[in-house]
Parts: C-alpha cells; structure tokens; sequence
C-alpha cells in the first residue's frame, strides 16, 4: 500500500512539474489560476450557439470550446440555437460596417454574439474572444469592431525539396514532402490554427529560389493534401514557381514570356492546380534576381513576364505576386552606382503596365533586411500598381535564434514612415493597405521563422515575432507595447511585474541590437557568407555590393556611404519632404547618418560626442544592454516555466558573447581608419583584431 501512495505521489509530482517545451505557442488554454476570475467568465459562456453548417464556422466552434474547455475547466456545450442568456452566440448576417474577413463581438440581450458577414469573420471573431480571456480582459457590456486592414496576410516560406529552409533557424521544414500526401503530419493542423489566432490567411509553401518540381503533378497532390488541412482555417495556399518551368520541364524550349507556347504551357499549367486545388491563391515570383531565371534573360520585362501569368490565371481568383528584390551586377568603380536604386529604377517605369492581377512586393528597405533601414524608395511610386510589403520574421540578419530580437518596433518604424507623396501623412502603412492609391489588391508578407523545433521558431521569444507580424497584417495601428503584453500574458505570465519587465526587454530590444551591431546607419557589415557576426573588413567580394566596403566607405577623413546629390544620388528617389529630412548630415537623424552620409571621424554630433566616440559609445552600451537584459529576464524566474526560462536564458548569455565579439570586431576594425583612442570610460578589448578576424572565418568556412 505504502508503495502504491509513493508511486502517486511521483507521478502527481511529475505532472505538476511537466515542463512547457513551448509548442501550444500563444494558444496556451491553461486554467485561470484566479476563481473568482475563472467563475465570472464562466457565468457568461454556459453555452455556444452555432446555427451553421459552414466548414470554418464548424472550427471556429471547435476552437472555441476546447478554449474555454481549458480555460474555466468545464465543457461548454455547443448547441444548434437558444433563447437562453449568458452564453455565446454566432450569427452570420450583413453587417455594413464589416468587410469579408470582419467581425464584430457584442453584448446582446444578455449573451455575447459575434457577427460576421462570412464564415472567415467568425474565425476570426472567436479567437478575439478567447484571446480577451486569456489576457485578462472583461467580457461584460464588450463592444469590439475589427476589419483587417489588409487583404492578402500571408507566411512566405523559404522552405526546400529536401527538408532545409533558406535563412531558416529553428530546424528543418515543417513540410514533409516525401511522406505526403499520404501521411499529414498533425502540426500542419496547429500551424493552420496559429495562423488563424492571429489572421494569417494565406502561405507561401515553398521557397522563392523555387524548384520546379512544384509544377508537376506529383508535387502537387502533395501541395493539395496541405491545402486540405488548411482550408478550414481560412488559409489559402500559394506557390512560388521557377520562372523556367516551361523548359526545365520540357514542355518548351524556352520560356520566353511572349512566346505563344509558353503562355500556353502556363495555362494548362494553372487550370491543372485549380482541378487540384480549386481555392489555390496564386504565384510568388522571384525573377531576375541573385541568378533566378526571369523575363529580362529574354529582352523583356517584369511586367511583361507577371502578365503572362496573370492572363493564365484570368478564370480564376488566383492573383500573381511579384518580388522587386533585384539588383544587376555593379560596379564599385560608378560613383553614381548604388545597389540601393536598383529595384526602383527597374519598377518605377513600369508603374501601370501591370496586369489587375498583379502585386508587386517590395521589401522594407532599399538593401536586404538591414537590422535598420531607411523604408523603400518605391513606396509611394507606383500609384497605378499594388505595392506588397514584405517583412523578414526570420533573424537572417539579426542574430539568427541566439539573440532576443523583438521584431514588432522595426515593422512598425517602416509602416509609420511618411512618403510625402500625397502630402504630410502618405506614411508606407497607407500605402500598403491600399487607403492611399486606392489599391484594389493588397498584401503584406512575413519571410517565415518557423521550423521543426518543437518550439517551432528556436528561441523561444522569437515567437512573438511570429505573433506580431500576424497582429499588424490585421492592424497595422496596433502598438509594438500592446501586442508584446498581449503575448506575454498568452505565453508566458500574468503576473504584473513579469509581463512589465518581459514587455520592456521584448520593446528595447531591437534598438539594443542596432547599438552594438551597426549604430548610426552602418549596414551590410556581416559576415558573408551565412550572414552571422561581424566582418567589416571584407574589402572585396564575388560581387562588389556583397563587401561590406561597398557600403560603409570608412577611410582615414571619415565613414558612411554618400547617397545625396554629391554621391551615389540614391536619395533623389524620394519626394523633396524626405531629402530635406535626410539631406543635411547635420539635421539626419542619429539612426540614419550612415546611411546618407560620409561623416569625419572628429564631427560632432548632436549627442555632443564626435562621431568616433558616438559610435564606440554605442557599440559599448549596446553590450551593456544585453547584460542588462539578462539581468532583468533573470528577476522574473519566479514566475516562468523552468523549462523556458533556462532556455532564453542561455541564449541571452549566448547573445551577451556574441555582443562583445562585434563590439571588438568593429571598434578595432573602425580605429584603424579613425586614429583614434576608444574614449576613457570604456575598457579595452581583450583580443586584438587578428584574433577576431580569425573566429569569424571560422564561421565561414564550408
């Protein structure tokens, strides 16, 4: 018997202590710990009311009761109608001041009903639902409205054949291609609710730098059997295609997008997909791009190649999604050259020549992913095309998933940044949603950070990236604050000072990042070839824009890259309003110097600091800021999983290491140039440059 009790007593033990390994992500249905919190919801929620046989009504139900299931501890029934009160109801019915996707959540006659003109706006309405309960919010006389302000909200995903990811962090690809369609792995189905929690409804499943093997049918079904798991949860599938399918195919001899055998092989290429996958979204294109196969290798130009394939996908609702990340091969010998300009002056003279069908996608900045970037030149310059934006989740250029990199600050410093081009308040956001131009196509993309880590993303705080960019594709107005509170009470704490302390480290960090990684402008002066840890010494490169010379031009007078009218003229591509913000090195705000300007090393600053001393300043406090970090995350032990806590915890430790190697790496680096002492106040480095140069070749090698 005595036996028996200590073998219950463990295994009671070993349940309470099961640690989060991080998989529910924010959908973590635990029971409210407060009962008089948990009976005060469950007075309101006795019933679900569902009048509807729709398919995505149906798991919006199902959603919705295993939520509340977990939450209040009881089984909420799901009835077909009632004229009882205190329960939760969903009504279908026109609703003018809802679009598509929009819902609306109300206290009615004593229940809470949540309307919706489609079956998508009550999925959508039940995790707001849900989401008010689990960060604590009151459910009485509730009063919500939301419409997503952008139409296409979607994960592109860099995900290969054989199971690797492109600039993929977290292990391998969630898509298991050689075992479908037969087998469906069931994380395809929490992918697909994740996504609906936080209105993702479209992907991109495959990677840009695109196989053609997706064309074929065999692909396809396999396509199809994740299609199938997705639709009920709103989400389209789209495809990224080789542009020389035709031809790798064998189904042309070339794949020329004028050539009358191509746009047909293309036709019957599209109608097969739709007898396969009747809701299929459409094509991702990258052309033209870094070696990808596109229609300038036949004298035409993108416009001409994204209309062939939107004149194939004419019969259906299928849009075509075309990226402008190009750039030709340069010349560090052109003063006026400038990998900055390439995207634009390739789209801006073709602004009208795109089919209807066609959305152009641009990236937030004019270069790659830079940790800060100026927003892009062709927002606001294509009046008559549809501009995408498009977002990296994934830290390829921000300290892959050993750094704590909040990712909702930088999205939102390019959606608020004003074009000018209507006049003060065309800010990127408006031109995106399409409330600027009167866009009848729009979109906004996120690279994907996800993965075949149990946590799905790595670092464990990298999810709320994941969550942010899901929140301002719905609402671009929502704050970086907001949505890192709602996220930390969802995943990880609703005690007070926790969420306070854990929403300050997620909002500060970004900027801690660009401190001691590349202060004041500096861009592109990562190591090259995986694009992890400093290397600003690379003087030459396969091409001249891929040395970080090219970009941060320090020499013994100075530092930066001269992009106004005496330089590289990149800055002309804007309106008159930006240039004047930018043109003055005096009057360019700190975080963009660099990137407009070639700085003496003895100017002073508006910080009072010269500019030698600025940057040693911030490559120092940056460091500083992440032993900070890791000092507050350790005060919120307490009140985090232990599992979690250990984790983000070595990797902070991690990034405080890293930190110290890029501060070394580029105030050494940058003082041979400057001539000058690093200021007083800081510590010398402990390596010399010879020692640091060494560890990041270490990194590159093969």
């Amino acid at each position: 018997m005595f036996k028996k009790i200590i073998c219950l007593l463990l295994l009671f033990l070993s349940i309470k202590t099961f640690a989060d390994d991080g998989y529910r992500l924010w959908l973590k249905y635990d029971l409210i710990k407060n009962q008089k919190e948990r009976e005060s919801y469950a007075r309101i929620t006795k019933f679900i009311a569902v009048n509807s046989q729709l398919e995505i009504v149906k798991t919006a139900s199902i959603e919705l009761q295993s939520g509340l299931k977990g939450l209040l501890g009881k089984t909420v029934p799901v009835i077909a109608s009632s004229k009882s009160t205190g329960g939760i109801v969903f009504q279908l019915s026109l609703n003018k001041d809802l679009n598509e996707e929009g819902y609306s959540i109300t206290s009615q006659n004593g229940n809470i009903v949540i309307n919706a003109n489609t079956e998508k706006g009550i999925l959508y309405g039940t995790f707001e639902l849900l989401r008010s309960i689990q960060t604590g919010k009151s459910l009485s006389n509730i009063s919500i409205v939301s419409n997503p302000k952008i139409q296409y909200r979607m994960l592109n995903h860099w995900d290969n054949p054989l199971g690797t990811i492109e600039r993929g962090y977290a292990g391998s690809s969630l898509w298991k291609w050689y075992e479908l369609p037969e087998n469906i792995d069931p994380r395809y189905k929490d992918y697909a609710r994740a996504n609906a929690s936080i209105g993702i409804n479209a992907t991109v499943v495959n990677n840009v730098n695109a196989s053609a093997r997706f064309m074929t049918k065999e692909y396809l079904l396999k396509v199809k059997a994740l299609a199938d798991v997705f639709r009920p949860y709103g989400i389209k599938v789209f495809l990224s295609i080789n542009f020389a399918a035709p031809k790798i195919l064998k189904g042309t001899k070339t794949s020329d997008p004028l050539d009358p055998q191509v746009r047909a092989w293309w036709q019957a290429k599209t109608n097969e997909i739709y007898s396969i996958i009747p809701d299929f979204g459409g094509y991702l294109v990258k052309a033209n791009s870094e070696g990808e196969p596109g229609p300038q290798d036949f004298g035409r130009t993108h416009a001409d190649g994204a209309n062939m394939l939107a004149e194939a996908l004419k019969p259906y609702t299928g849009v075509v999604i075309w990226r402008a990340f190009v750039y030709k091969p340069s010349s560090k010998d052109d003063p006026k050259g400038d990998r900055y300009k390439e995207a634009y002056n390739d789209f801006k003279p073709l602004d009208g020549q795109f089919d209807k069908k066609v959305i152009v996608q641009v990236k937030n900045g004019p270069i790659d992913f830079q940790p800060r970037e100026p927003f892009h030149p062709l927002f606001g310059a294509m009046p008559k095309t549809p501009l995408a934006m498009e977002f990296q989740i994934t830290q390829e250029y921000l300290g892959f998933t050993t750094n704590l990199v909040y990712l909702a600050p930088l999205f939102k410093e390019c959606l608020e940044s004003d074009t000018y081009v209507n006049g003060k308040g065309s800010t990127v956001a408006k031109v995106v949603d399409g409330s600027l131009h009167d866009y009848h196509l729009t979109a906004i993309a996120g690279v994907a950070n996800t993965g075949s880590d149990r946590n799905w993303t790595g670092h464990f705080m990298s999810q709320a990236n994941w969550y942010a960019f899901g929140r301002l594709a719905w609402n671009h107005e929502l704050s970086s604050e907001q949505i890192a509170d709602e996220w930390v009470k969802m995943t990880l704490s609703h005690e007070p000072k926790t969420v306070k302390t854990i929403t300050k480290i997620l909002t500060e960090s970004r900027e801690n990042y660009v401190n001691f990684t590349t202060p004041l402008g500096l861009h592109h002066i990562m190591g090259q070839g995986i694009h992890f840890g400093p290397e600003p010494w690379l003087m030459k490169s396969d091409r001249p824009d891929w040395a970080s010379a090219y970009y941060h031009r320090a020499d013994t007078l100075g530092i930066g890259c001269d992009r106004t009218k005496k330089g590289s003229e990149a800055l002309l591509l804007y309106t008159q309003e930006v240039q004047n913000q930018w043109n003055d090195p005096a009057k360019t705000p700190l975080p963009y110097l660099l990137w407009f300007h070639h700085v003496g090393w003895k100017t002073k600053l508006s910080t009072g600091n010269t500019l030698w001393d600025e940057l040693c300043t911030r490559y120092y406090t940056g460091l500083q800021s992440v032993k900070d970090m890791r000092k507050e995350w350790n005060s919120v032990k307490p009140n985090i999983d232990k599992e979690i806590f250990e984790d983000v915890a070595g990797r902070l430790a991690v990034q405080e290491r890293e930190a110290i190697w890029w501060r070394d790496a580029c105030v050494l680096y940058f003082r041979q140039y400057s001539k000058m002492p690093i200021p007083a106040q800081f510590p010398k480095p402990e390596r010399s440059l010879e020692e640091v140069t060494k560890l990041v070749e270490i990194y590159q090698l093969r």
